[in-house]
């Protein structure tokens, strides 16, 4: 006689994570002043924030927020609002290299405060990620090629990298 028998697993771990960070940023603005798109002499510097959510392996979402308001050109400044899709490509050993697309908006100043403006962000980009403990989480390089295409005269395209570290709240 055959017994029926189920083997319930001896620990379980929810799928969902929650990790929150802090970031260091350089960026091309892509914006020298007078209305047109071009290199600027001075590379954008600033803060920003982001959340990463996991809900499985594969289905994750990245939102940041980014302050680039240091090192300013003619008091050129630009800040980012951007949520999408996050992809970790593998992981080897504690680094995971990982792809994003991200949405969302960008505000900017003009030179000397003249105007401001809200535009249409489309944020392509990708970096890794070096696991320090349980719960830290370094960095090591973000990078992000941005399409502003509603900007005045034709597309904006930001480009840089950023750095800094998560905590896994949960």
């Amino acid at each position: 006689m055959a017994a029926q028998a189920q083997v319930t697993p001896s620990a379980t771990r929810s799928q969902l994570s929650l990790t929150a960070g802090a970031l260091g940023s350089v960026f091309e603005p892509d914006y020298a002043g007078n209305g047109i798109s071009e290199s600027a002499p001075n590379a954008l510097l600033g803060v920003g924030a982001y959340v990463d959510v996991e809900f499985s392996r594969w289905v994750q979402v990245e939102g940041e927020a980014r302050w680039l308001r240091l090192n300013k050109f003619v008091d050129i400044s630009q800040d980012n609002y951007l949520i999408g899709p996050r992809v970790p490509i593998y992981r080897f050993g504690r680094f995971t290299p990982y792809g994003k697309v991200l949405f969302g908006f960008s505000d900017m100043n003009f030179q000397y405060k003249y105007a401001y403006g809200r535009f249409t962000d489309i944020a392509y980009g990708g970096g890794v990620d070096y696991k320090l403990s349980r719960r830290l989480t370094w960095r090591v390089l973000d990078v992000e090629y941005q399409q502003w295409p509603n900007w005045i005269n034709g597309p904006l395209h930001p480009y840089g990298g950023s750095m800094g570290i998560g905590y896994k709240i949960f």
